[in-house]
């Protein structure tokens, strides 16, 4: 059996696929286009940026370093390509809804054109208006309404006058305006013979003024309305000064931008705006004194800000649309923010406050964002999926939504939304949210899903040496020679775990590049060989075990005790994989196994003592199981079987062990020792088959470098599930001891084979008449059930 299933060493490693290759360095490769073994996310992702229908939109799930995210990139900058470039927008003021900013499109590069436009318009306006209204046409202009009204207001002044003679006054003009003096002698009464009037001289003539003033009531109201009139001609005046400056400038622009009729619009609600506020624009109109002490900031009440122009997105420096990863999408990088500013305690802004975020950026274009980033921001997910939902882009201040209020708010117009949302992110994310989010199937229905391996194949692998030469020109590497490609392959199909597969985690393949050209450097060499890809390799994996020497130094000293010789009833080695995050290993582990008359049943004490997971548990039943089924037929067995990991103080879980708890109760059982040189790896079902697992190659060479530690005796070696043989990627210095005869690999497909190489007897199969052969282990197995159920049944019967 043991020659049935050694393996040999041409078994241990990746098919010779490279006899073809036909350059010396990847300097002789052409450079790789495109990316390697994601036919089906590429297909998806082709069709899925092709179609612009609402909901569209791409999920492309993979695990980190699989090329996901740059393929990406480099397949929205291919569409971009293909693409019209998107509007620019400008928000500006409202001047009948101050609260409600508009928002106006421009063609992309356009809108920068405006905003410089109505900034020079302003800037002339404000600077040439006021010295209209010093120029010598409007002052005669000015001055002939002012006589004309200044005649009238004489006439009413002489009209009132004359009343005011008939009690004994006179009106005087003040800067207060007309006020009643009383007369003397025809001449204006002095303060000092106002003061020794009598009271009865004050009354006599607080009695006229009264009468004075009822006389005068009508005179005084034509006074105002001649006032009055004159305001009004001069704010008529200075409309008209002021409208056809304004039209002198602005019509141009009204011209310009006739193509837009938003534009047209605003700059004629601006003009009519600058002709109702024209005093604004005259130089003596200046802030009274109590205002000037006030600290000044750009938003403090300034009334010329209504006429600036927010530059919201400005595409003008676009080659093609827009592609935009955002990094940290929050709920304010997505949908852009209204800022604000303190002055005084008070939370002030205004239109020119509004800021993009990613979709304005984004828009008429692709807009990339990490799955996990965006779920870990409050509001993000949801305010994302509300505007693909709707179409538009909404900006709202994020107090809103959770119920505070600052002082003062706007409502931007929203802005129409058409683009392609990439998400990237895990299998695990993509389930989840399709399962619990009613909204993601219908807005994500393009799924790309990145493998972690491709086939190994001629084309496969050449393309794979394409990737290094492309890699190592882009980054300015050193070339690898054949022999060096050759060794990266190797790795890359270990990474996989599998013999037939290259792995696509390009990532952990670039850091080896990485690596082997700075050991390159360092030992001056020219081309990168396999020497310096083993160094990297090796290198890498010695800055990360050391936990895994420290446990093999505690093999090595005793602590942990094992044996590697000998042979010993119910004990046997068991293989485990630990991680320690970066880097996985495999580790040896005593498992023992006590028997004895008892309740029927497996006990195992990682079980009982709740350091064992679920898949652990239900191994030690399938145990059961196939313990029950083959030799429990016709007599209850009545034995309890004890398993223990010794020396293991920590959770275990799996059931890669089974076979090699199975194997280790037979031995119990039949009394028949196992060869403790030879460690077991496999699961195993209710039937006796062995099942495969995973960590293959981290079990073998751990237990390979630990029978190295204590000393190669050529009986060594490890049982494997056959099933695994594909996923033997082993080091070269393993392989090396297999073909040398000094280590063994054994492949197994059922627990008889399993059994006959660990203890050097034949299982033993039923014969005809229901017996097993003698001197077999199941043979003796069945006697030891028989002697304990029959040894049960007379203690039954004695206490009866």
């Amino acid at each position: 059996m043991e020659e049935k299933c050694r393996l040999k060493s041409s078994q241990l490693t990746s098919i010779k696929d490279t006899e073809n290759f036909n350059f010396n360095t990847t300097a002789d490769l052409e450079p790789l286009r495109g990316i390697i073994g994601q036919e089906r996310a590429v297909d998806a992702l082709d069709f899925g940026f092709r179609v612009s229908k609402k909901g569209y939109n791409i999920y492309i799930a993979g695990i980190s370093g699989t090329g996901r995210s740059s393929y990406a990139h480099s397949m929205a900058e291919k569409m971009a390509k293909t693409m019209k470039l998107p509007n620019d927008w400008v928000y500006v003021y409202n001047f009948e809804r101050p609260d409600k900013p508009k928002a106006i499109p421009f063609d992309a590069g356009h809108a920068t054109h405006f905003k410089k436009d109505i900034d020079n318009a302003m800037n002339q306006l404000r600077k040439e208006l006021p010295l209209v209204f010093v120029s010598t046409e409007y002052e005669i202009k000015k001055n002939k309404i002012y006589r004309k009204f200044q005649h009238e207001n004489q006439e009413t002044i002489n009209s009132l006058n004359k009343i005011a003679k008939k009690y004994g006054f006179m009106f005087k003009d003040s800067e207060q305006g007309l006020v009643t003096i009383p007369l003397i002698d025809k001449r204006p009464m002095t303060q000092e013979e106002y003061e020794k009037l009598t009271e009865k001289e004050l009354s006599k003539l607080n009695k006229l003024s009264a009468k004075l003033d009822l006389d005068t009531l009508g005179a005084f109201n034509e006074l105002r309305e001649v006032e009055e009139s004159f305001n009004e001609h001069i704010v008529q005046l200075d409309s008209e000064i002021g409208k056809i400056s304004v039209a002198n400038l602005l019509d141009k622009l009204v011209v310009k931008y006739k193509k837009c009729a938003l534009a047209v619009e605003f700059i004629k609600d601006l003009g009519d705006n600058i002709v109702e506020n024209v005093d604004k624009f005259k130089k003596n109109n200046k802030k009274n004194d109590s205002q000037a002490l006030l600290p000044q900031t750009k938003l403090t009440d300034n009334f010329f800000n209504r006429f600036n122009v927010n530059l919201f997105v400005d595409n003008s420096d676009l080659k093609c649309a827009p592609i935009i990863k955002e990094n940290n999408p929050t709920f304010y990088n997505i949908t852009g923010a209204i800022e604000y500013e303190n002055e005084m305690g008070m939370l002030k802004t205004d239109f020119t406050q509004i800021k993009a975020g990613a979709l304005h950026l984004a828009n008429g274009g692709f807009l990339i964002i990490n799955v996990k980033e965006i779920l870990d921001r409050p509001f993000a997910w949801e305010t994302l999926k509300r505007a693909l939902k709707t179409e538009e882009i909404n900006i709202e201040n994020l107090n809103t939504l959770t119920g505070n209020v600052v002082s003062a708010s706007l409502s931007p117009e929203k802005i129409p939304l058409n683009l392609k949302v990439i998400l990237i992110g895990d299998m695990n994310a993509f389930h989840f949210l399709y399962n619990y989010d009613d909204d993601f199937s219908k807005l994500f229905k393009i799924l790309a899903d990145f493998d972690v391996e491709m086939d190994r194949q001629e084309d496969s692998i050449f393309k794979m040496a394409q990737f290094i030469a492309t890699h190592s020109e882009r980054e300015k590497l050193r070339h690898f020679s054949k022999t060096g490609v050759i060794r990266l392959l190797e790795y890359s199909s270990r990474l996989a775990d599998n013999q037939h597969k290259l792995s696509t985690r390009f990532n952990q393949i670039v850091e080896v590049l990485y690596e082997s050209d700075s050991w390159a450097e360092i030992e001056s060499k020219s081309i990168i060989t396999e020497v310096e890809v083993e160094k990297a390799i090796q290198q890498k994996k010695y800055r990360h075990n050391k936990y895994e020497e420290k446990l093999n130094e505690m093999i090595e000293e005793g602590t942990l005790l094992m044996d590697f010789e000998g042979e010993k009833i119910g004990q046997i080695n068991g293989l485990a994989v630990m991680g320690t995050g970066v880097y996985s290993f495999g580790k040896p582990s005593r498992i023992t196994v006590s028997t004895y008359r008892g309740k029927p049943g497996i006990i195992s004490i990682e079980r009982e003592i709740k350091r064992s997971g679920s898949t652990h548990s239900k191994g030690i039943m399938i145990l059961s199981g196939y313990l029950g089924a083959k030799y429990a037929q016709e007599k209850p067995m009545s034995l309890t079987v004890s398993i223990s990991f010794e020396q293991n103080y920590s959770t275990i879980d799996g059931d890669s062990a089974s076979s090699t708890e199975l194997f280790a109760i037979l031995s119990s059982i039949s009394g028949v020792p196992i060869r403790q040189y030879i460690a077991v790896t496999g699961s195993v079902n209710q039937k006796g088959e062995i099942q495969p697992i995973g960590g293959v190659n981290e079990k073998i060479e751990g237990y390979y470098d630990v029978c190295c530690m204590v000393g190669l005796t050529s009986k060594q070696g490890v049982i494997i599930p056959r099933q695994n043989l594909k996923n033997l990627m082993l080091k070269k210095e393993l392989i090396k001891s297999v073909k040398e005869g000094k280590f063994h690999i054994y492949a197994i497909e059922h627990v008889d084979e399993g059994i006959e190489i660990l203890t050097g007897m034949a299982a033993g199969v039923k014969t005809k008449s229901g017996e097993y052969p003698k001197n077999t282990i199941n043979f003796f197995v069945s006697e030891k059930l028989k002697k304990v159920s029959t040894s049960k049944k007379n203690y039954e019967n004695k206490d009866k």
